[in-house]
This record gives C-alpha cells, structure tokens and sequence, in this order.
C-alpha cells in the first residue's frame, strides 16, 4: 500500500510538471491578432459603409479561457431637446462606481453634437425604427461571432482542451448599458445581452474531422435575450435582501452601498450586479473599515485587513446566494440565477477583481424541497473569478 501511495504521488508530480505553461507574451499577440478578426468579421457582416466602431477587448483568464467583449449595442447616447432643437450627448460610464474615499478606475470623456429643428422629423424616424434595427445588428453579430469561433478559434493555441472562447457584449462584473432619455420623443427600445460560447475541444474536432461545422454550431452556447423592463416582486426582493445583508452594520467583511441592481433576461434568467467595498477614506492615507470597527488604518494594514477578510466573504457569499436564492419563484426550471460582483481594490493582494455566481434554478428548489442537502447544493455551484488584483 505504502509503494502504491509513492508511485500514486510520483504519477501526480510528473502530471503536474507536465502541465503546460503560457506564454504570456505570445497568448497577448494572439489575443490582439484575433481581436482584429473578430472586429472585420463584424465590420464585413454590418456593410463597408457601416462606420459604427466596432472595438473589441480580448482577456485570457487561466482555467476558464478567453472572453471578448463587445460594444454593448448600436446607439450609446443621450438625446434631449433644448431651444428647438436636440442635444446628443454620448456619455460613457466609470470603469468602476466609487464609495467615499475609494475614486473611480478610469472615466471616459463625453462628446457632444447638435440637431436643429429641421432635422427633428429624421430623428424621430431613427427612434421608431430602432428596435428593428437593433433585431438586425444584433443577427449580424451572431453570425459573425459564430464564423469566428469555428473559422479562427484554433489560432488561440495556447488554449487548453476545456478552456473556453466566449464573445459577449457584457461588461465585467458590471452591465454595460447606455441610458437613453429623449424628451418628447418616445424612446421605447430594448436592450438585449448577447453571449456565444464555445470549447477549444470541439474546435479540435472540428479539425480533426470528428465533428462537422453544422455539428460544431450545435455545440454553441448561445444567449440572446431581451432585457425585461419589467418589476418583479421576487427579484425585488432578492435585491433588498442583498443589500440589507451587506450593509455596513450587518456585514463582517465587505459591503454594498445600495447599488445592487438586477437584468431580468428572457428565457435566460436573472443577473443580479453587485459593487463592494471594504473601507472608507477619512483622510489622505487614513482608512476606516466600518464592517469590522477598525479606524485610523494605513494603507499597508487596510490592505492586510482585505486580505484576511476575502475568504470569509467568498464562502459567506456564496451560502448567502444560495439560501436567499431560494425566494424567487418566477424563474423556470432551467433559467439561470446569476450574480456578478465587483470586488473592493487592494493593489497587490491578490485577490480577484470579480466574482460571478451562477445556479440554475432547479437546484435552488431541489434545495428548497430537501431534495438536496446544502453541501450538495454548494457543489451545483458556478463560481468564477476574476483575474487577481
């Protein structure tokens, strides 16, 4: 027994040395070479004459693979009428939302342009038919999303067999909405969340000759749904239920300041979004951390103090998501409850920037009902995380 325990650990030692190792340098050229693909794939399919800019923003991630993300829709601006005519504004969002003394990552800047009256008539001909339009670019970036995987998804080589390729107009851990307000015109549009994701193994087979290009698309995860303007009293309630845990008096280590907002996502389910914090700044260098009663931090000791705290939250979040789950009723079966968190920053502490938990909802009531016991509950699961800070 003792000999087979030796070969055992041997085996296990040689598996691990043989696992490959990235090459950060090459997989970041391979990530920009088909960033560029990927946004001529989209340009050929929208029409030369389409000059809507089409960035693409690729990031590896080890263990779960390569995630490229997408402008989030066609029309990211602000319309509102003054003296006659219209302003446009367009109005990028924080990188990140900031609690006191915590300031945003990046902000970007503002661009506006100006529509005299006459002009009125063809803006509001543009509104009413945007919903159509959108239906449209959104078919064009499936289809372009689709070629890619199947035709250029083998030039990531560095990819392991598991690893995965996924194309989504989502932000990270934060929905990447533009707000539309139009005065008097009625701006009814919907927002829809696009995600196409596929496995390196199945493009191996392709090449292989295993599977066919039909096959291979079969394969695809594909999400594109509607965002439900909605109010549910469930999902409100799961939201209340979340903010109320995290709060500065309840939570033992990071909290939310009320700016936990949900998407209810047809035939998908729901994605709660969640920003945490760990302290507040009192003066310049001087940290207060109100979860666990310390003041008068530096730097150095409040970052320590995040630190500690981080595994208490994972495994607190991670029960909290799963027994509060359990309160909402209106999902289906196989529809999917999500929640994406922005973690607190703390340089060099490595811990993640994000987490996302998903489950679907026939554990939450197979849990609900006994039927599984909470450990095998936990186990059902998704967690990922985020690159570390």
């Amino acid at each position: 027994m003792k000999n087979l325990l030796i070969t055992a650990m041997m085996w296990a030692s040689v598996a691990s040395m043989a696992q490959p190792k990235i090459d950060e340098a090459r997989m970041q050229r391979d990530i920009e070479i088909t960033e560029n693909i990927l946004s001529t794939l989209i340009k050929q399919q929208l029409g030369k004459r389409n000059f809507f800019p089409m960035e693409v923003q690729g990031s590896y991630l080890p263990g779960y693979g390569i995630t490229y993300r997408l402008p989030s829709g066609m029309f990211g601006n602000i319309i509102f009428m003054q003296d006659g005519g219209s302003w446009n504004i367009d109005m990028p969002f924080p990188e990140e939302p900031s609690a006191p003394g915590e300031t945003p990552r990046t902000v970007n800047s503002y661009s506006y342009s100006y529509s005299s009256p006459k002009t009125r008539d063809k803006l509001r001909t543009k509104n009413s038919n945007t919903d159509s339009s959108q239906i449209v670019f959104n078919q064009k970036l499936l289809e372009a999303s689709k070629n890619f995987i199947a035709d250029y998804g083998d030039l990531l080589s560095q990819l392991q067999p598991n690893e995965k390729i996924v194309i989504t107009n989502r932000g990270e851990g934060r929905n990447n909405f533009h707000f539309s307000w139009s005065g008097n015109l009625n701006d009814g549009r919907k927002q829809n969340v696009l995600s196409i994701e596929g496995t390196k193994s199945d493009i191996s087979q392709l090449r292989q000759g295993k599977i066919s290009r039909d096959q291979l698309m079969a394969k695809l995860k594909i999400v594109n749904s509607e965002v439900s303007n909605d109010l549910q009293p469930d999902l409100e309630t799961l939201s209340s239920i979340f903010g109320r845990l995290y709060s500065r008096d309840l939570s033992k280590t990071f909290f939310t300041d009320g700016n936990l907002y949900y998407e209810r996502l047809k035939d998908f389910g729901v994605i709660y979004h969640m920003q945490v914090y760990a302290s507040n700044q009192e003066e310049e260098g001087v940290f207060d951390l109100p979860t666990i009663r310390r003041n008068n931090l530096d730097q150095s000791a409040r970052d320590k103090e995040v630190k500690r705290m981080y595994p208490e939250f994972e495994q607190s979040i991670k029960e909290d998501f799963l027994e509060y789950g359990k309160t909402v009723k209106s999902l289906k079966d196989d529809e999917v409850l999500m929640l994406e968190i922005q973690l607190t920053r703390c340089g060099g502490c490595a811990i993640p920037t994000t987490l996302e938990l998903s489950v679907k909802n026939s554990v939450l009531k197979d849990y609900s009902s006994g039927k599984l016991s909470k450990e095998a509950a936990l186990a059902k699961l998704n967690l990922k995380k985020g690159a570390d800070q």
